[in-house]
């Protein structure tokens, strides 16, 4: 049975110093690590001008600014060498953004094929902008590890500014500045900035110096792309992130981009109730999904249309292709799946690593964070790209940091890997492939060896639950508290809440394939509440549940806004 343990009530001094009317959104922060009110009101209302950071506290902002005011006064042809996820590409349409509004043309946009490239710089890209006469490189969510490509691109004349958020290797590219505060000497004040955000911190720099004819405060509406990137990419929702993302969604829920405003008409979202949940379930997949099929450009040109026309193709084109990419998906991480039980039956070891030169590599971090869910261990796939170079990606289950597991394996095996605690990927010479398992699973076993002698008794896998409730509690007012703690994501997890010997009063399949369900409960009043689980229609509890059964719930509280018609509802986590 899945286990769960329930966090202590508040005592009355820590209600107290926290100085708040409700007694749920006290509790609710104080489990956050937020336990006086002057803390309190920080994260509740989160303030622009007060809560974020100076840009010139970021290591080489300045000289990166001054560099790039320069190539734009003088005319230089810059390059936004971008990733293309949906990190980066938000990230290049920021620059695309902040280039028009200053009447700067001589620039180009540079998206590197997902398959046949891989991350990061290359030096065949590198040549190619030699040839348009690229003067200045600016990197977005990309370039810190690449120290041969930027080697090369000084050597034909080019100079690179690299803004990136991954973790910063032992040895550092010749770049001319980097713009990434996981530097072990970058002293800015927070680490969890994604890679557009970086890249937003660095327009900031350039405008304290130099206007550029632009109103004050302009910056502030490219914010519905930094938190659609800060969202998308999972960082944790705390500090300046917080910020960023909430008015991200303010600036989303009104933004005119045409690109974007088609795509969420199409999808059936109210651009004015736009949420986080929709970001990452509709937007993102359908913004990578671009790159993993192997038409980067096309998200970028998303964004940045123009025109009614460019919206609508595009728009059309990425759901498109994100639905043939689903089924693509599909297939590979059912014959994923199928291997692994092959080979290691219900021994799953600490690591699991698999691959085939058949996989597509732009595939496999879907099926790797698949596999990471259900077998509940980091996952390591790796396949062939474009190039015949063997490249895959990992997924952490939530507890382990396959960065710092790469991280821990012998100097030689991988030709590059990145990334962070939940994702990264990497590139392995032929030779080494066959000792790849047995490199990561021996890293894996002396960082568990570490953790256990810190702490014998874990309960990382039990599922936290914030308070016990009442049927009777879901109400207005209570998702109204919910809501100030909002955006929800890493770092600032969505409340759970336990409802005990709760009475089921119909219980029903639903979707195209029945493959969700939905419980009704009934109020003393005669109203119902509904919760709903999707995908989990073939989980074991669900197989054995029918109404009129007493059960214990364990759910988080959300709108629906399902038609147009809001509703309150509970979302499934656990039936026990």
């Amino acid at each position: 049975m899945t286990a769960y343990s329930v966090r202590k009530l508040l005592s009355v001094e820590e209600k107290n110093a926290l100085g708040l009317t409700s007694d749920l959104v006290s509790h609710l922060l104080f489990h956050r690590g937020i336990t006086d009110n002057i803390s309190a009101g920080i994260f509740l209302a989160p303030n622009y001008d007060r809560d974020i950071n100076d840009p010139f506290l970021l290591k080489d902002a300045e000289k990166a600014a001054c560099r790039i005011i320069q190539a734009i006064r003088n005319d230089e042809k810059i390059a936004i060498y971008a990733d293309y996820d949906a990190d980066g590409i938000p990230g290049a349409v920021l620059w695309n953004d902040f280039f028009g509004r200053i009447l700067f043309k001589n620039f180009v946009i540079y998206i590197p094929h997902r398959h046949d490239e891989g991350f990061g710089l290359n030096i065949d890209a590198i040549d190619d902008l030699v040839l348009q006469g690229v003067k200045l490189i600016i990197t977005v969510d990309c370039g810190i590890s690449d120290v041969v490509p930027i080697a090369h691109a000084n050597s034909e004349g080019i100079e690179v500014i690299i803004t990136d958020h991954h973790e910063a290797p032992p040895i550092l590219p010749p770049a001319y500045a980097i713009v990434d505060h996981k530097q072990a000497d970058c002293m800015y004040p927070d680490k969890h900035l994604c890679g557009s955000g970086v890249a937003f911190k660095l327009i900031q720099a350039i405008l304290k110096i130099e206007r550029f004819g632009l109103k004050d405060g302009m910056e502030k509406w490219l914010l519905d792309l930094v938190g659609m990137a800060t969202l998308s990419d999972m960082v944790p929702l705390v500090g300046e992130n917080r910020v960023l993302a909430y008015y991200g969604l303010n600036v989303l829920r009104k933004t005119t981009r045409i690109g974007l405003v088609r795509l969420l008409a199409k999808l059936k979202i109210p651009q004015k109730y736009i949420t986080e949940d929709d970001i990452g379930f509709m937007i993102s997949p359908r913004i990578n999904a671009a790159s993993r099929m192997g038409v980067p450009m096309d998200a970028f040109r998303l964004l940045a249309s123009q025109t009614e026309e460019d919206a609508n193709i595009y728009a059309d084109h990425l759901d498109e292709i994100n639905n043939e990419r689903k089924g693509m998906v599909a297939s590979l991480v059912k014959d994923v799946k199928k291997k692994i039980h092959e080979r290691h039956g219900n021994a799953i070891p600490s690591v699991i690593v698999l691959g085939n030169p058949e996989w597509r590599p732009s595939l496999l971090g879907l099926a790797a964070n698949s596999c990471a869910e259900e077998f509940n261990c980091p996952v390591f796939l790796w396949g062939r790209d474009g190039g015949d170079v063997i490249k895959g990606s990992c997924r952490s289950e939530g507890n382990s940091n396959v960065f710092d597991i790469m991280n821990g394996v012998p100097e030689g095996v991988f030709l590059q890997f990145g990334g962070h605690h939940h994702s990264g990927g990497f590139a392995v010479g032929n030779d080494q492939i066959h000792f790849l398992d047995s490199h990561l699973n021996e890293s894996a076993r002396k960082i568990n060896a570490k953790k256990l002698a810190l702490t014998e008794h874990s309960t990382e896998n039990d599922i936290i639950v914030d308070i016990e409730l009442s049927i009777e509690d879901v109400v207005w007012s209570l998702f109204d508290d919910i809501s100030k703690l909002a955006p929800f994501g890493v770092g600032n997890p969505r409340p759970v809440f336990l409802f005990k010997k709760v009475k089921t009063d119909s219980v029903r399949l639903f979707g195209k394939t029945n493959n969700h369900i939905e419980i009704i409960f009934k109020k003393k009043n005669g109203s119902t509440v509904s919760a709903i689980a999707f995908f989990s229609a073939t989980s074991k509890w669900a197989k054995n549940l029918k109404a009129n059964m007493q059960i214990d719930l364990i759910a988080s509280v959300e709108k629906s806004m399902f038609r147009g018609r809001p509703e309150l509802r509970l979302r499934v986590v656990e039936v026990l």
